[in-house]
């Protein structure tokens, strides 16, 4: 093979003449640099995540909702638990009365009793609280608000496991919420850019 032979990979190519059309199923090169493949297209914007359509607002997907009503459900009865265990709190010096037990020793059983139902009641308020404020920040809240609905999500699983075979229904509960909130739909739904008013 010699230098100037058209089949030769380590030969300089043939000039093609100006006023010739390049070959058919070739792109005229004009202002853009040699390369491989095509151009890079433009990024595009998803309807979850980061972006969302511009005007349009979003809505919470299923699964976040019902993670929400969960959660709205779980903290009123954890308030409302939390005001049956103080106002029986109340109640057990008039049993120990009734049942005639008037020594030292049940006088501070009653007190010892009284005093944990209304530290577990008060408590349980707090828990329930907390619960209604994150589930009232479901349709606003950032990723801070999805972090804080798993922990305590996990808390309230931890805390049926101690209470098993009562607390089965608030651990099946808070695996649901969980797993909701955990989705990739849920984390699209925390994860996305808010409307400016």
């Amino acid at each position: 093979m010699s230098f100037g032979e058209p089949n030769n990979p380590y030969g300089q190519q043939p000039q093609q003449p100006q006023g010739q059309q390049p070959g058919y199923g070739y792109p005229q090169q004009q202002g853009q640099q040699p390369g491989y493949g095509y151009p890079q297209a433009p990024p595009i914007q998803q309807p979850y995540g980061a972006g969302g359509y511009p005007g349009v607002a979003m809505e919470m997907p299923g699964g976040v909702k019902s993670a929400r009503v969960i959660l709205w459900i779980l903290s009123g009865l954890n308030v409302i638990g939390a005001l049956f265990a103080i106002a029986v709190s109340f109640s057990i010096d008039s049993e120990l009365e009734k049942a005639g037990a008037s020594s030292a020793d049940a006088d501070a059983f009653a007190d010892l009793g009284q005093g944990l139902l209304i530290g577990v009641g008060i408590f349980s308020i707090i828990v329930g609280v907390l619960g209604m404020v994150l589930a009232a920040k479901f349709k606003s809240g950032g990723s801070g608000v999805r972090v804080c609905t798993i922990v305590y999500a996990s808390f309230m699983v931890l805390f049926s496991i101690f209470s098993l075979p009562m607390g089965v229904i608030s651990l099946v509960l808070g695996i649901l919420i969980i797993v909701f909130v955990a989705k990739a739909d849920g984390a699209a739904w925390f994860n996305r850019q808010k409307q400016q008013y």
